[in-house]
């Protein structure tokens, strides 16, 4: 009697979420707040794709795949909002570019299940990114309005008013992933363009200075302490002077400590403690006279009546 019938029921497998939709970048979009999507990496879906998603078993939070199969390209995005007109995709722009998409035309969209990132490597698109003092900071900021990372894409990047471009070299663990909530480390490439200075080329590095022989310095030239001649207790005279190759002998060669912590561009202003004047014995003679003061008796001298 009980047989056919289960009761606590079996989970449904999963169906995922596939249909098309006609494609339009978010300048076409009605709404005011067009900004805050174009600057991230998620898209603006009608609201009977809301109605499908919540029947099917799919799993949170919401990521999607856009394909366009045309040009054989394809993409991973976010969902923001579900406010779009019925049949009409809204995305940010360099989405498009990277899609290859005209406006209007139909994307493939599918519901899909990525792996948390670890690791991501960008390179930027011009040199000017170098000129933004923590790159890694901005990039951080910038990333908190995607929810995921596909190779080969440029995404674009809003900061200070201008727009900065990246592409993803690299991810892992592998070629999509999805970057919400975790800790992934990040890695930047030499931006397209970029020329090392040629000082830097042919500066030697700290350890080739390091190897260099000790015959190859200079030899020590200039003022040699202890050239005096010495003299005995007892009175016998012993030349004890030494001679200037001996000096040279004993002499501590100093080699030159380079400054390992240079940086490009960078000016550093070393501070020097200040010598005193000498004072010669002239002066001294002149300014100073000893023993001028007036002597002070702790006694006093008893007078006559």
């Amino acid at each position: 009697m009980f047989g056919s019938f289960n009761m606590f029921g079996e989970p449904q497998p999963l169906r995922p979420f596939n249909t098309q939709y006609r494609c339009f970048s978010v300048s076409m979009f009605p709404n005011s707040d067009k900004q805050s999507v174009e600057n991230g990496g998620k898209i603006i879906m009608p609201p009977s794709a809301l109605d499908v998603l919540t029947r099917l078993n799919i799993v949170y939070p919401m990521l999607f795949k856009l394909s366009n199969r045309k040009g054989n390209r394809s993409t991973h995005c976010g969902v923001l909002e579900f406010v779009a007109d019925e049949g009409k995709l809204y995305i940010p722009y360099w989405m498009m570019r990277n899609l290859l998409l005209d406006e209007g035309e139909l994307v493939q969209i599918e519901s899909v299940t990525l792996p948390v990132a670890t690791f991501s490597k960008f390179e930027p698109q011009n040199v000017e990114f170098l000129d933004i003092t923590n790159p890694k900071a901005v990039l951080e900021n910038a990333l908190r309005n995607f929810a995921c990372l596909t190779v080969d894409d440029v995404i674009a990047i809003n900061y200070n008013d201008r727009i900065y471009e990246l592409r993803v070299l690299e991810v892992r663990p592998g070629g999509a992933v999805s970057i919400i909530e975790c800790d992934m480390n990040v890695e930047f490439a030499a931006p397209v363009g970029y020329q090392e200075p040629e000082g830097n080329r042919n500066a030697p590095s700290a350890m080739n200075i390091d190897e260099e022989e000790e015959e190859e310095m200079p030899e020590p030239a200039g003022f040699f302490a202890f050239q005096g001649s010495g003299n005995r207790l007892d009175g016998k005279k012993k030349n004890l002077q030494m001679t200037e190759d001996e000096l040279k002998k004993k002499q501590q060669r100093q080699r030159g400590i380079p400054d390992y912590d240079y940086q490009p561009c960078y000016i550093r202003f070393w501070r020097k403690v200040p010598q005193k004047a000498e004072v010669t014995e002239k002066e001294e003679t002149e300014d100073s006279d000893p023993f001028s003061g007036e002597g002070m008796s702790l006694r006093k001298a008893k007078t006559r009546k």
